[in-house]
């Protein structure tokens, strides 16, 4: 899926920007101070806890992350291991910081997740846990569950146990830092072994027709002069497809012990029925890069090259192709549908507890399965409930992000109507009415509400990087002149009529 990275430094209160972002916290109804008496638990919760038995800081983990993360997950080594790998994946062991039944417990099952919005992060746990204890920080002594892989020369996963264990991160990546060592040879070996299995599980990703949007990744970022701000849009490091890699062998893995064990929860997704199959495949043959079915969808969707116009918009299109995911809990009868289409195996969040709530009750289950020891009741108690609770929170991220960035995208362009763009057809024309913006670019935040009569569709210009609604009749994937009409910050929305 398209994924867009809401940076959180966009903090000038005296700009009519500022307070529009200011105000999506109100109009989104989004948490707001973390309650004193769940702080005082996590405080209390801090300074009680006591590291595992199992002691593994003599083990070099680091950490890949985006710069700026101070919310640290996972940590990372790799070794070789005859003509196969040791994998050791440790991830923040937040369940022992949280009292089942208690307030912190009870505000994480509020918020559901960590949101990010350009004026700051509203996290899911108190920062005395998602920024320091409970965060997988260099040089810092951390509990966590340590995932233990055995794999094969092609990276197969041959054996996995996952238990609780003391752990010391030697150092804190970026994935571009990451990526410059692997190009330029100074890599240290864990980074190196990174690539080399990461490539592997991508070809076997590809075997078991795992796909995936390849989508530029867009972020807000503010000016280095600070004097305003732009949208980057960017295709993602090959370093990070290599660490995701490592996140998706864990996920499956953690599906996988559950079902054995006859108990969990299971990210779900069904596969496209034959009516959207059929739709996408004559969009690409519309828009000259046919998709024959000889291959799988995901296969086809790698080839594509997000930089020619009539290409991202056949990526757009394919977002019809990935519909439908939830959260399938089950015990003691295994669910009709167990899969992850887009994945390709059964999959389960498993590696983000720091900003998701699922993971918490993924991870005790798995430790337990795992080492036979009895399922702690507060998580089985859990499973039914969680559905209901990610899927309003997955809600509520998706509208901060698409808000954010309209937003954005219309204080960028505020100072420009009247003024013409080059510009590619994301959508062709639909009738004018409210829904054809949304199925054509999956919100309906930039329609603004117009009343305006005649067909439209979806344009995107490059400079500056804005999606929007433009009038006219178009075809997909052709390159246009367009005229800005209308870009107002406070409603988000952003017109464009295509010239002659």
């Amino acid at each position: 899926m398209s994924h867009h990275r809401i940076a959180p430094n966009v903090d000038d209160s005296s700009d009519q920007l500022a307070a529009a972002l200011a105000a999506l916290r109100t109009e989104l109804e989004l948490p707001g101070e973390y309650p004193a008496e769940a702080v005082e638990e996590a405080r209390q919760a801090v300074a009680d806890l006591e590291l595992p038995g199992q002691d593994l800081r003599h083990v070099p983990f680091v950490t890949i992350d985006p710069a700026t993360s101070t919310d640290l997950d996972q940590a990372l080594f790799i070794d070789r291991a005859g003509d196969g790998y040791k994998v050791l994946y440790a991830i923040a062991d937040v369940p022992s910081f949280v009292e089942p039944g208690g307030a912190l417990d009870h505000e994480t099952r509020h918020r559901g997740q960590t949101f990010y919005a350009p004026d700051g992060r509203i996290p899911l746990h108190p920062e005395v846990i998602s920024e320091n204890a409970g965060s997988l920080l260099a040089d810092q002594d951390c509990s966590a569950f340590v995932w233990d892989f055995d794999l094969d020369a092609e990276a197969e996963v041959l054996a996995v146990t996952v238990a609780r264990a003391a752990v010391r991160s030697r150092a804190k990546l970026s994935y571009k830092g990451a990526q410059q060592q692997i190009d330029d040879g100074t890599a240290p070996p864990v980074l190196q072994l990174l690539k080399e299995v990461g490539i592997k599980r991508v070809e076997l990703e590809r075997r078991r027709g795992g796909a995936s949007l390849n989508m530029p990744e867009q972020e807000i970022v503010q000016a280095t002069d600070g004097g305003g701000y732009r949208i980057a849009a960017a295709p993602s490091l090959p370093v990070e497809d290599w660490n995701a890699q490592i996140s998706l062998m864990t996920g499956m893995a953690a599906a996988q012990m559950m079902l054995d064990g006859k108990v969990g929860i299971l990210r779900t997704m069904p596969a496209p029925d034959d009516r959207s199959l059929l739709h996408f495949k004559r969009q690409t043959s519309a828009l000259g890069k046919p998709w024959d079915g000889q291959v799988t969808y995901g296969e086809y969707l790698r080839t594509l090259d997000a930089s020619d116009p009539q290409q991202l918009a056949i990526l757009h299109s394919a977002g019809m192709l990935f519909r439908g995911a939830g959260y399938t809990p089950f015990d003691g009868e295994l669910p009709a549908i167990v899969t992850q289409a887009a994945i390709g195996a059964p999959y389960a969040h498993a590696t983000a507890p720091l900003r998701r709530l699922i993971d918490r009750f993924v991870l005790v289950i798995c430790e337990a399965l795992s080492n036979n020891h009895d399922i702690p009741q507060w998580a089985r108690e859990a499973l039914p409930s969680l559905p209901e609770i990610m899927a309003a929170s997955d809600q509520l991220a998706g509208r901060l992000e698409r808000a954010a960035l309209d937003t954005v995208e219309a204080a960028l362009v505020a100072n420009h109507v009247g003024q013409e763009f080059d510009a590619v057809v994301i959508s062709g024309s639909k009738p004018s009415n409210g829904a054809g913006f949304k199925a054509a670019n999956g919100n309906g935040s930039n329609n603004g509400g117009s009343n305006g009569n005649g067909p439209f569709g979806v344009i995107q210009i490059s400079d500056p990087a804005v999606t929007a609604r433009c009038d006219g009749e178009m075809e997909s994937g052709t390159e246009v002149r367009v005229r800005l009409l209308k870009a107002d910050i406070a409603s988000r929305e952003i017109r464009f009529e295509l010239l002659p």
